[in-house]
């Protein structure tokens, strides 16, 4: 070959190898600056915990979610298996959370022939829209204290204590309760400047060790208990003798999470850890429980309740006797009822797995043993633990709640991605930690917007749910409208197991009456 042919050839492929490293670092160098554009828009939207925490890796996230949909059906596990809240319950809460479609495809992943699986009966001519009613009020404490409340919501926030969850959490539990028109329960660590600041209706929680009404010896300081009840606010005060993931063991706060401001509205050393008493020391019987609530209802003059899990039962007995001893005016205002499966920041396993009745056992009894008693229309019953669905509200009403509330639903409405990381601080979507590296992941202002849409998405579908059985409400649903799956797979009414007791309403009788009408007329 010529030596200039040659010559030309190698200018070629030495201009082609030029060009080519050239445009190899143009590529580098772009992909460099679309990563930096995506790490600088990952840390300023307010949208997203992990991409904001964890710019970049975060949104792996999101993309090894998408593949575990199909990979799941081969490899892992399916939808519902996954636990102590499954990927399909997650996933509704996370839909309605953002105000996005809540329909599924296809059919139901629910095993439908389980041992005591729920099944609602559906009316041949369900109610029509037109025919729907708005959800009846229910008043507590009326007539027995100067300041009742009132609501007609039936899905609320169970407590979580500031300190055990982060301050971002909690304005955006406030804010998003007051755009839902729901209450916030404060939890056992006391009154915090971030529950208040959205103007919420507020319940506030005196737990065994009495964080913020506390004196220095850890005694009941009324002059404290005064102060939290001027706050309009505080509309109702519950007494917590237990709670359903650890029944007969305290709150338990990791000494990390004890910051400042945490042991300043707590009344404890700053750094140390907050281990509540088992129990209250001045509340050792039924007497003296009363006596609480009553004491408590004088200085406050508002509704006064306690919250329990329930073990032994034999107490409900004495209470009814007791209450009627003593005059109603004895009683509480409200009664709320923990399930065994109930969540908590920390707690021992052996009381985790091993301790308490579940709320499918203990609801209807203790609304059998109110009714007994006669006391079903002086106190009411809010039931807690594990219902962060429409079905398992509709099941709780059904039963004879009044009001249900939740903690771990509104927890994912805040974008908890159940990383099981409460009883540490190293919450990856800022939920449950003071760090305030993790914190800035969570912004109450995108996030309380949903935690208001998922309160009224899981209230309107609880509608559904009842428009379907061919009421006019949600709290007209009664036990005759769910059957349970026995041991052999066969559906029996639930008013089988639970007789229904409780002597309904007026307001529901007048409803019940209309929707009969209705049905008639359609027919």
């Amino acid at each position: 070959m010529p030596s200039h042919l040659l010559d030309s050839l190698n200018a070629i492929a030495a201009g082609i190898l030029h060009y080519s490293a050239l445009l190899f670092v143009i590529a580098i160098g772009a992909i460099v600056a679309y990563l930096a554009v995506l790490y600088i828009k990952d840390m300023r939207q307010t949208q997203h915990a992990i991409r904001r925490n964890y710019p970049l890796i975060g949104r792996f996230r999101y993309f090894f979610e998408h593949l575990g949909e199909f990979f799941r059906q081969y490899f892992f596990a399916m939808d519902r298996e996954e636990l102590p809240f499954n990927r399909s319950q997650r996933s509704w809460v996370y839909r309605a959370a953002k105000n996005v479609d809540t329909t599924i495809a296809f059919g139901s992943t629910r095993p439908l022939n389980h041992s005591n699986e729920v099944l609602f009966m559906n009316c041949l001519f369900a109610t029509l829209s037109e025919d729907a009613a708005p959800t009846h009020s229910v008043t507590i404490g009326e007539g027995y204290c100067a300041h009742p409340h009132s609501s007609s919501a039936i899905f609320h926030i169970s407590g979580m204590s500031y300190g055990a969850i982060s301050k971002p959490a909690i304005q955006a539990l406030s804010a998003g309760a007051k755009e839902a028109g729901i209450w916030l329960n404060t939890g056992e660590g006391g009154l915090s400047p971030y529950h208040l600041e959205a103007g919420c209706d507020l319940v506030f929680q005196i737990g065994t060790a009495k964080y913020g009404v506390r004196d220095e010896q850890g005694n009941l300081s009324e002059e404290r208990l005064r102060e939290i009840a001027a706050y309009p606010q505080v509309r109702m005060f519950e007494i917590k003798l237990s709670q359903g993931a650890k029944p007969g063991k305290g709150g338990i706060l990791p000494g990390g999470k004890v910051t400042p401001e945490v042991a300043r509205i707590r009344g404890i050393p700053e750094g140390q850890d907050s281990i509540s008493p088992n129990g209250h020391p001045d509340i050792r019987s039924i007497d003296d429980l009363l006596d609480m609530v009553v004491r408590i209802r004088r200085i406050t003059n508002k509704p006064v309740g306690f919250k329990t899990v329930l073990g032994f039962s034999d107490w409900l007995d004495e209470l009814g006797e007791a209450i009627h001893r003593r005059g109603l005016d004895s009683a509480p205002d409200f009664i709320t009822i923990d399930s065994a499966d109930g969540g908590t920041g920390a707690a021992p396993q052996s009381l985790m797995d091993y301790v308490g009745l579940p709320l499918r056992r203990s609801l209807p009894l203790v609304v059998d043993k109110l009714s007994e008693y006669r006391l079903r229309e002086r106190i009411k019953v809010i039931a807690s633990g594990k219902m962060i669905n429409p079905a398992e509200a509709a099941w709780a009403l059904c039963v004879g709640a009044d009001f249900i509330v939740s903690a771990r639903g509104f927890m994912f409405a805040l974008g908890c991605i159940q990383a099981l990381q409460c009883n540490k601080n190293t919450c990856p979507t800022g939920v449950t930690t003071h760090d305030p590296d993790l914190q800035q992941g969570l912004v109450p202002a995108d996030k309380s917007r949903r935690v208001a849409n998922y309160a009224r998405n899981l209230m309107h579908e609880v509608g559904v749910i009842a428009h379907s059985c061919g009421v006019r409400e949600a709290r007209a649903l009664q036990r005759r409208h769910v059957y349970l799956i026995d041991e052999r797979g066969v559906p029996e009414p639930l008013t089988d197991r639970y007789p229904d007791k409780t002597p309904r309403p007026e307001y529901l009788i007048a409803s019940d009456a209309e929707s009969s009408d209705t049905q008639k007329d359609t027919a």
